[in-house]
């Protein structure tokens, strides 16, 4: 398994899971006071109210980021509903909990937002690992 960082603040703890990660750059748009790819550590966990920082994990595109309340009785699985966005020259976001079967018939469960490959050359089918840039897919 690739390297997995935590960064907590006592009240909820972020995720990272650095081969997940495609550097699309929604979670530092976003939240540049929390999010900084240029600095070490590069999430400041301080940086933002944990409300903020939960609302902008959500929306990491990969995966790569997710979260966990620290309370004992917050460690709970979080579901969304379903939604699907087509971003333009990039990747198909799926946003809730899906079951993933693989072609092998390996299954896996997505929660939060998975990002799907729409340009066919990403290295980590079914998902997008940014590829599409260095393609200059558009569609």
């Amino acid at each position: 398994m690739g390297k997995k960082r935590e960064y907590t603040n006592g009240e909820v703890t972020v995720v990272w899971e650095a081969e997940k990660c495609i550097h699309s750059g929604i979670c530092s748009k976003g939240l540049p006071r929390v999010f900084q790819p240029l600095n070490r550590p590069w999430v400041k966990i301080d940086g933002a109210e944990t409300e903020n920082i939960v609302n902008q994990v959500k929306q990491c595109p990969s995966g790569a980021l997710s979260y966990y309340m620290n309370a004992e009785n917050d460690k709970r699985s979080e579901t969304m509903e379903t939604k699907i966005e087509v971003l333009e020259n990039g990747p198909l976001l799926v946003y809730g909990t899906l079951k993933v079967t693989h072609k092998d018939g390996s299954t896996e469960i997505k929660n939060k937002t998975t990002a799907f490959c729409r340009c066919g050359g990403s290295d980590n089918k079914p998902y997008c690992d940014g590829t599409h840039v260095k393609h200059d897919f558009k569609g």
